[in-house]
């Protein structure tokens, strides 16, 4: 009996205790919930508050900025149209119309934010000291940006030219502040971070390519015949270009036919069309000739002994 009682003590202890606990936790969970009333009270009246204090400023700053981004988009417009009546290589006259946009939005951010209200002197301060933490952080990005500078002040190479560079070769497509973009022949694209370009090697080929062609024809022809049938074709092919004239001679003699080098000049885009419409012109003309091409031969003799 005595232990059933002390059961039954030990059991409304319990219940007790659990029963303090729980108001002790919604009591601190109240407490949570007021303090964060009262603080997004506290912010609510001061927004309030400053809104009512500088309402004109904020709205004369939003006025202020509305009209220096479309004034930099007028801007932008105006001096990329004088812009194109220069002899002005496009990435430079791009380049220009974003430096002048970007010094329009720039003025109308400092006007606007001293208008709010804001000491300017200070934030362009902050600004500095964060910027140079920045810059740490981006060192890639800004090396490709004064990279892109450094290729678009000194123009070694233009858009529209063919360039080889790093291992890769194409036509320059466009010349950006951060990359240069190449295409291939075969279309696809070759986008160069701009600090790679810097301080390499560069084969610049311009806007006309070399062909360097090779066709073997028998020791028996008449190599002046020969000679005038390539030319003639050459001169026939409209992708040839007429100035700088192409080169037609005998490179190599070969153990099984007499080497003829042709090697005429060409538009970039023609450089590989060209190529196979002048070496279906040369095998055409051959047969009509009768100008043999002969193939690599051996000759087996048996001995008897």
């Amino acid at each position: 009996m005595l232990a059933a009682m002390a059961y039954r003590k030990s059991i409304l202890a319990g219940s007790l205790l659990g029963t303090v606990q729980a108001l002790a936790a919604d009591s601190a969970a109240a407490a949570v919930v007021d303090r964060g009333r009262q603080s997004l009270e506290g912010w609510k009246e001061k927004i309030g508050h400053y809104i009512e204090s500088h309402g004109p400023a904020l709205l004369g700053a939003a006025l202020v900025m509305a009209c220096g981004i479309y004034a930099s988009r007028l801007v932008g417009k105006f001096a990329g149209r004088w812009l194109e009546q220069k002899p002005i290589d496009p990435p430079v006259r791009l380049l220009m119309v974003r430096i002048a946009r970007m010094l329009v939005v720039g003025m109308a951010l400092v006007i606007a934010l001293g208008t709010a209200g804001v000491d300017v002197t200070a934030l362009v301060a902050g600004i500095g000291v964060a910027g140079v933490g920045v810059g740490l952080a981006m060192q890639g990005v800004l090396s490709n940006l004064f990279a892109g500078l450094m290729i678009i002040i000194t123009k070694p190479f233009r858009v529209g030219e063919y360039v080889e560079l790093l291992g890769v070769q194409g036509q320059v497509d466009m010349v950006e502040l951060f990359s240069t973009k190449l295409v291939h022949a075969d279309r696809s694209r070759v986008v160069i971070p701009n600090r790679k370009i810097i301080g390499e090697v560069l084969h610049n080929y311009g806007t006309i390519r070399q062909l360097d062609l090779s066709v073997g024809v028998a020791y028996g022809v008449d190599l002046n015949e020969t000679l005038a049938a390539v030319r003639e074709i050459l001169k026939n092919n409209p992708r040839v270009l007429k100035n700088p004239e192409p080169s037609v001679g005998i490179s190599l003699l070969a153990d099984s036919s007499i080497n003829i080098a042709v090697k005429p000049w060409t538009a970039v885009p023609d450089f590989g069309p060209a190529q196979a419409e002048i070496y279906q012109a040369i095998v055409e003309q051959f047969r009509a000739r009768n100008i043999s091409i002969p193939f690599p031969q051996r000759e087996v003799r048996m001995l008897n002994h």
